[in-house]
């Protein structure tokens, strides 16, 4: 290949391979189901598939990566992110991690299905891992195939960059691929199985470490590929914090805490349910990460739980988010404490934690209620109105939008409250009777703490609905998008990509996107509840 050929082809990406230069790797080359020890990885390449095709692909994440557009329309695009290629520089590896799933330690577990193709150099000197999901089998994978289906990594290339357009925390996703190949799942784990359409993902991320990398180490007692580790964190994601003494490291779970705080926050202000946050599903960077069978809260409900695996205990429910995250924290610091040699700066973080998400949370709730300067006496005022959430199917999403609407120089009536927030209650005439009676008393409550703020509503609603979105990737979108694509057609998951780019927009002519969940939805699968199955 010349110079010039270099110049429009993915061989101008610069690789540079932090992860597998610095970090001990498996001293085994051969891709066998085993379990690893003394290693932070294991290389292994992507399985080639018969069929590579784009689907889609996301113009930001190419943009942040220097792809231009030609680029991500041609072939080599999809021989590479599909799995077929491995372009020069990369070096691609399967991570070793443990975690507690659904509250027990499940020992070693690792990328199972997910390998890292490399971390590329951008010309801003930021470097962006590449990973693909779906890919083939790793020393990881257990039983599994390590391949993924099309409905899955639809939901997750999607919810992916809607959640960063929502100003989520969260990994990106370059594109989606399929491969051409059936791949065999039981969906509903009911001894069922049926051939589904293979895909893969291309997930991007400044790391993909999660908290069991560092638990499956101290799990083997292995002190000093744990600290070398910890070492590889603090000097490429956390350099600010200096040399990874003792001190360092009690600062840097610190971090570690808050980050997570700020992520939760967010996916309770949203109303997203991630569903299956085991240990190894935390990003050490306080990044949502891993989609599966994750959801929105539509009919407000702090139970609710998109995970069928989840569904006698609710354990990751939506109201549970905010102490799971603090209970996987406390795991994560348990790993962490014989570097240092003592518990106390980890109970630090850990206090650290529940200080900024409870200062947070507070700050949270006064950006959605359209309150300037939230303070402790107005907590009741914020727990009363979603309780009467919950007193009645109502949609989150919408009642937050219409909220924003009120008048406050007009008398909250029973007749206008009715006619301000019904849209958002799934049952038709659920408010009304003693319901209404307290809503109408919520309201008039509430319109007399914005008239103390003294803001304009016009001003106010600005700034509601640049916190309350309008367009959330629904589970009944994200199914209908995969119903059309398992036939070929592509057009709404570009579609629904072009919506959830501006989640806090109007955006005319799309207001279907923005409707709630319809009756057809309450129980389908894909629509409802999901299972892990991939």
């Amino acid at each position: 290949m010349t110079p010039d050929d270099r110049s429009c082809s993915l061989e101008q990406l610069t690789f540079d391979n932090r992860f597998t230069r610095e970090l001990p790797a498996d001293p085994l080359a051969t891709n066998a189901r085993r379990q690893v020890r003394l290693s932070c990885y294991s290389r292994v390449n992507p399985t080639p598939v018969v069929g590579p095709q784009l689907v889609a692909h996301s113009r930001e994440v190419a943009d942040l990566l220097g792809i231009p557009a030609e680029m991500a329309a041609s072939k080599e695009f999809a021989q590479v992110f599909a799995g077929n290629r491995v372009l020069k520089g990369m070096d691609p590896f399967a991570m070793c991690y443990g975690g507690h799933q659904f509250g027990n330690w499940a020992g070693q577990l690792g990328d199972g299905r997910a390998i890292n193709l490399g971390e590329v150099l951008t010309p801003n000197g930021q470097c962006w891992t590449l990973q693909l999901k779906g890919a083939g089998p790793t020393p990881y994978s257990r039983t599994a195939d390590g391949l993924a289906v099309l409905r899955s990594s639809v939901r997750e290339f999607v919810c992916s960059e809607a959640m960063h357009h929502l100003g989520v925390p969260t990994t990106r996703a370059l594109s989606l691929c399929l491969t051409g190949e059936k791949v065999m799942r039981d969906m509903f784990y009911n001894g069922n199985p049926q051939a589904e359409p293979g895909a893969v993902v291309c997930r991007v991320a400044q790391s993909f470490l999660r908290f069991g990398n560092f638990e499956i180490l101290n799990s083997r007692n292995d002190l000093e590929t744990n600290r070398r580790l910890v070492e590889f964190t603090i000097r490429n994601d956390f350099p600010h914090l200096g040399e990874a003494t003792s001190e360092t490291i009690a600062r840097w779970f610190h971090e570690v805490c808050e980050r997570t705080a700020t992520m939760i926050i967010h996916w309770m202000r949203v109303g997203f349910v991630h569903g299956v946050m085991n240990t190894d599903n935390m990003s050490i960077l306080g990044l949502t990460i891993d989609y599966g069978p994750y959801g929105w809260v539509e009919d407000y409900n702090p139970g609710w739980t998109p995970n069928t695996t989840d569904a006698s205990g609710r354990r990751y429910c939506f109201g549970n988010q905010p102490k799971i995250a603090l209970w996987n924290l406390a795991q994560l610091g348990n790993a962490l404490i014989p570097l240092v040699g003592e518990a106390q700066p980890f109970q630090k973080g850990i206090e650290a934690y529940s200080a900024a998400y409870e200062l947070g949370r507070e700050t949270m709730w006064g950006q959605k209620l359209g309150i300037t300067s939230f303070q402790s006496t107005d907590t009741p005022l914020a727990e009363e109105v979603f309780s009467l959430l919950g007193m009645a199917e109502t949609d989150m999403t919408l009642f937050f939008r219409a909220l924003a609407r009120l008048d406050t120089k007009t008398e909250p009536t029973p007749a206008k409250v009715q006619a301000l927030v019904e849209e958002a209650f799934y049952s038709p005439g659920a408010l009304k009777g003693d319901l209404l009676a307290k809503w109408t008393d919520w309201f008039c409550r509430y319109q007399e703490r914005l008239k103390a703020d003294g803001l304009a509503d016009g001003i106010r609603k600005e700034r509601m609905n640049a916190v309350n979105p309008k367009y959330v990737l629904r589970n009944y979108l994200a199914q209908e998008a995969i119903d059309l694509a398992e036939q070929g057609d592509f057009g709404r998951i570009q579609e629904l990509l072009d919506v959830l780019r501006l989640p806090y927009d109007e955006q005319p002519g799309r207001e279907r996107f923005a409707q709630k969940r319809p009756d057809w939805a309450r129980h389908r699968a894909g629509c409802s509840m999901l299972s892990c199955s991939s």
